[in-house]
C-alpha cells in the first residue's frame, strides 16, 4: 500500500500523462534556448555525478523511471518511462514498474548506428551498476541494504548484471524490485537524476557523448565551457497534461502541446558571479537562476526589481529553495576531527564565531534566512519552532577554547592546540569573487577567537575531488532537495554515507540509530522527535556549521515563456518557449 502522504503527493492520475510509443518530433529547430552553469560540469554520468550542475544537463540527457509534475503544488510524482506510477505490495516492500514500449536510446556507434529500445534489463544495469567500487557512486546510499540480496553485488569481482532478488526482470517490460523493508520515500527515489538509465553497450564501449532516452542529446561539447543539446529526435511522443494547481495560466499554455518545445539549448559555463548577471542584462541568456546574492544590487532595489529592469519587461520570482548552506569539517582530519571534548570544543568555536546577521545582510543582501536546523522549510520534517543553539558568541567561543587548552602561550595573537603545537587551519574554497569574500568573513571571524586560517582556493570540480578523497579540512556547501523529505538532509551525516553524501566523515552510532528508525516511519510528530533528537548531536558534536537557507531572486527576459522554479526539478528546458 502507498503511504499516505505518497498518496497525497502522487494523487494526480499517472494515466492524465498521454506518453505514446509513437516518436512524433514537434521541437521549434528555429529556436535557441540560451542558459549558463553557475560551475562546469563533472562526469556526464548518473552514477558518478552530484553536483546540481552536471545533473541539470543529465536530467535532460538520460531519465529516470518516474518524473516530478511541473506545476503542481503541493508536489506530485508521474510516470516517466513506465506507463503509470508502480504498483507497491500491501506490505510496502515490492515495486513493480511497467515500462513503456517504443521508447529508445538515441543512435550510436555501440547500437550499430541505429537506436536501441529501452526494456527492463537496462533499469537493473543502471540501477546495480551504482554498487561498482570502481565507480564510487556518491548515490549508493539510496540503494544499499535495501535491495533485497544486494550484498551479492559486493561479493568477488563486480558484476553489474549479477541477478539478485531484489531486482528482476519478470518480461522485457516489466521491472519488480523487492526492497528489505518498506521506505516511505523509495518512490522519490525513483524520480532523482542519479537513478536515470543508461544503455551497457554505450558504457562499456566507453561512448564519448553520453547517450540516453531523454528529451536532449548532446551535439557539442567544450568541457567546463560550452555545451549545445539538440532536441532528441527519438524522443518519445510526450504530451503534457500536468496539474494546474501550481499555475493555471502555464498549464492552459502548454496543455496539449508535445515536449520539448525547443529545438535547442545553449549551455554556456560562466562561474564568475558578475559574467552571470552582465550577460543576462545583455540579454544573451533568457533567465538567471538565481542572481548571485552579493550582485543582487545589479538587479534588485530594495528587494524588489529595478524599474529601469521592468520597464524593459523582464521579471522577478523570489522563491525559497529546499535548501541548505553549511560549514562542513572533516571528522578524520588530526586536528579539527574526532569525538574528545576539545576536538568538540575547537568545532563548537568555529560555530560560536560565524554571524550569520552579518552573513545574511553583508554577503547574501538579505536573500537568505538563518539555518535553525539542517532542514530548509517546506521539507517534510521541517520544524519552525526549532531554533539552534550555535548562535553568534565570539566571547562564548574565546572562553571555550580557553577553557580546553587552545591557548596563545607565546603572546602572537594566536592560539596553539592544547599540546602546544601550532593551530593553523585550512579552509578549502572557491577561486571567484564569491569565495574571496567568504574568506574575507571566515578570517574575521576566526581572527576574532585567536584562530589562525589560511584558504587554499580552487574550480569548483577540483574541490569536490579532494572533499571527496578525504584531503579537505573544512569547505562550504550547498545541500539542495533531492527529494522534500528531512530524510534527505539528514542521510548527510549517515555514518555508513561517510566519503560520498557524508563528506564530513561523521561517524557517530548515536546518530545512526535515531537515522535508521526515522526511515521506518512516515512523516509523523513520532519522526518528527527523532528529527530533533538528530539536530541536537549534530549540535553538540558539530561537524556542520548552519550558515542559512537560500532565497533564490530569479529573473526571465520578457520573451521567455511558461518558466516556473520546481522546488526539486533542477531545470525547466523541456517546458520553456520563445516568444521573440
Amino acid at each position: 500500500m502507498i503511504p499516505a502522504r505518497l498518496r497525497s503527493l502522487s494523487c494526480i492520475a499517472a494515466t492524465a500523462l498521454l506518453a505514446l510509443c509513437s516518436t512524433a518530433f514537434s521541437a521549434d529547430m528555429t529556436k535557441t534556448l540560451h542558459v549558463v552553469l553557475q560551475n562546469g560540469e563533472t562526469v556526464l554520468d548518473p552514477a558518478q555525478a552530484s553536483d546540481i550542475n552536471t545533473l541539470s544537463l543529465i536530467e535532460n540527457i538520460f531519465d529516470a523511471p518516474l518524473r516530478y509534475d511541473y506545476l503542481a503544488r503541493p508536489l506530485a510524482l508521474r510516470a516517466n518511462l513506465t506507463t503509470a506510477l508502480p504498483t507497491i505490495s500491501a506490505d510496502g516492500k515490492t515495486y513493480t514498474l511497467t515500462l513503456q514500449r517504443g521508447i529508445r536510446f538515441t543512435p550510436d556507434p555501440a547500437f550499430g548506428g541505429k537506436p536501441r529500445e529501452l526494456v527492463a534489463t537496462d533499469l537493473i544495469y543502471s540501477m546495480q551498476r551504482h554498487y561498482d567500487p570502481a565507480l564510487k557512486s556518491p548515490w549508493l546510499f539510496l540503494l544499499d541494504g535495501k535491495l533485497a540480496g544486494d550484498t551479492a553485488l559486493t561479493q568477488g569481482k563486480f558484476d553489474p548484471m549479477r541477478p539478485i532478488a531484489g531486482l528482476t526482470a519478470p518480461d522485457s517490460h516489466t521491472l519488480r524490485i523487492v526492497l528489505n523493508r518498506p521506505d516511505n520515500n523509495f518512490l522519490y527515489i525513483l524520480a532523482m537524476p542519479a537513478l536515470s538509465v543508461v544503455a551497457h553497450e554505450t558504457i562499456a564501449a566507453r561512448t564519448a557523448f553520453p547517450i540516453g532516452t531523454g528529451p536532449y542529446l548532446l551535439r557539442e561539447w567544450q568541457r567546463n565551457s560550452r555545451l549545445l543539446l539538440d532536441a532528441n529526435p527519438d524522443y518519445r511522443r510526450t504530451v503534457f497534461d500536468d496539474s494546474t494547481s501550481g499555475n493555471p495560466a502555464i498549464a492552459r499554455a502548454l496543455h496539449g502541446r508535445s515536449l520539448p518545445l525547443i529545438g535547442h539549448i545553449d549551455v554556456r559555463v560562466l562561474e564568475e558571479q558578475q559574467a552571470r548577471v552582465l550577460a543576462f542584462l545583455n540579454r544573451d541568456i533568457d533567465y538567471l537562476e538565481p542572481v548571485p546574492a552579493p550582485l543582487a544590487g545589479m538587479v534588485l532595489e530594495q528587494g524588489k526589481l529595478k524599474p529601469a529592469l521592468a520597464d524593459q519587461g523582464i521579471t522577478l520570482a523570489l522563491t525559497p529553495v529546499m535548501s541548505l548552506d553549511y560549514l562542513w569539517m572533516n571528522m578524520e582530519d588530526p586536528v579539527l576531527g574526532g569525538y574528545a571534548l576539545p576536538q568538540i570544543a575547537l568545532r563548537r568555536a568555529i560555530g560560536y564565531s560565524y554571524d550569520r546577521a552579518e552573513d545574511i545582510r553583508v554577503l547574501s543582501k538579505g536573500l537568505a534566512i538563518p539555518a535553525q536546523s539542517p532542514l530548509p522549510p517546506n521539507v517534510f520534517g521541517y520544524d519552525a519552532a526549532l531554533r539552534s543553539d550555535a548562535v553568534y558568541d565570539p566571547a562564548l567561543a574565546r572562553a571555550l577554547l580557553e577553557r580546553f587548552g587552545y591557548r596563545d602561550r607565546d603572546g602572537d595573537g594566536w592560539r596553539e592546540q592544547p599540546d602546544g603545537s601550532p593551530l593553523t587551519l585550512t579552509m578549502h574554497t572557491l577561486a571567484s569573487t564569491t569565495g574571496r569574500l567568504r574568506d574575507e568573513l571566515w578570517s574575521r571571524s576566526l581572527k576574532a577567537i585567536g584562530i589562525r586560517v589560511v584558504f587554499t582556493s580552487g574550480k569548483f570540480t577540483d574541490l569536490l575531488k579532494a572533499a571527496r578523497l578525504g584531503q579537505v579540512q573544512m569547505l562550504e556547501a550547498e545541500w539542495i532537495a533531492d527529494f522534500p523529505d528531512g530524510e534527505n538532509f539528514y542521510q548527510l551525516l549517515y555514518g555508513p554515507n561517510a566519503g560520498s553524501a557524508n563528506r564530513a566523515r561523521f561517524r557517530l552510532p548515536a546518530f545512526d540509530r535515531l537515522y535508521e528508525q526515522a526511515q521506518q516511519l512516515p512523516d509523523s510528530p513520532a519522526r518528527n522527535l527523532l528529527y530533533r533528537d538528530m539536530n541536537r548531536l549534530v549540535q553538540g558534536y558539530a561537524p556542520w556549521v548552519l550558515r542559512t537557507h537560500p532565497v533564490s531572486a530569479d529573473v526571465q527576459q520578457p520573451w521567455l515563456r511558461h518558466y516556473q522554479r520546481h522546488p526539486v526539478m533542477l531545470t525547466a528546458w523541456r517546458y520553456l518557449d520563445l516568444e521573440r
